[in-house]
């Protein structure tokens, strides 16, 4: 979705040349889950801060990426929607959808933070290069049988091992909106005999969603039921924080 937002002056005199510190925090839509047993946890949405100073009446434009659909019958996940805002006088920042988890001997899909593999994957590289980083890699798989976490925001899915999936990637604590909360995790990876866990908005298994506006990455299907669906990657979220003069 997107919208615009203004910033906004207050005051009986005119005020010439005023400007705003902002606060930016934009998180991309998380990716879903591999769909079967063995299949990888979705990798979170690109995680991203910025502060800039803008004049006044700057226009911003904001875009929320959603989270990824369930995927379904043995496939890959989903990767997740961008989230950005822009404006005459700012820097542009792009936040990139998470990358969706592998399934069987798929690596999972690149993006904010990469989804992770399939039990006969080596994972999914975080794309693209920012300064700092919005992700990490998801985690490797381990043949037979067990697949990788998804990437977080601040670490790399687990890999998997001999009978467990590999956990879901940390995610970051922002107190931007006045409490800390941790966003952006990756999603749980899952395995025929016992699933990873997830942190930070990420989904566990089985097959659980990623948390709403946390950009978290959705688990994969139940280590049980191969034909079960992947979780579906967690809305993003975008904050937009000033002090009003």
């Amino acid at each position: 979705m997107s919208f615009g937002y203004q910033v906004l002056g207050f005051g009986s005199a005119p005020v010439i040349d005023l400007t705003y510190d902002i606060d930016f925090l934009v998180i991309a839509g998380g990716a879903s889950g591999g769909s079967g047993g063995n299949s990888g946890g979705g990798g979170a949405g690109g995680y991203r801060t910025s502060t800039q100073t803008v004049p006044l009446g700057t226009a911003i434009t904001i875009a929320v990426g959603d989270g990824a659909a369930a995927s379904t019958g043995n496939a890959v996940g989903i990767t997740g929607s961008a989230s950005s805002f822009s404006g005459s006088s700012l820097t542009t920042i792009s936040s990139a959808g998470g990358g969706g988890g592998g399934n069987a001997d798929q690596d999972g899909l690149s993006g904010g933070s990469g989804g992770g593999s399939g039990y006969n994957g080596t994972g999914g590289a975080s794309a693209p290069v920012t300064d700092p980083v919005q992700g990490f890699a998801g985690g490797a798989g381990f043949n037979p049988g067990s697949s990788g976490g998804g990437g977080g925001a601040t670490a790399i899915g687990t890999a998997a091992t001999s009978g467990v999936g590999g956990n879901g990637g940390a995610g970051a604590t922002s107190c931007i909106t006045a409490s800390p909360v941790g966003r952006g995790g990756g999603g749980a990876g899952g395995s025929v005999t016992s699933g990873g866990t997830a942190t930070d908005g990420g989904g566990t298994i089985p097959s659980m969603p990623g948390t709403d506006n946390t950009g978290g990455g959705g688990a994969s299907g139940s280590p049980q039921t191969p034909a079960t669906c992947g979780g579906t990657g967690g809305p993003g979220y975008v904050v937009v924080r000033y002090k009003f003069q």
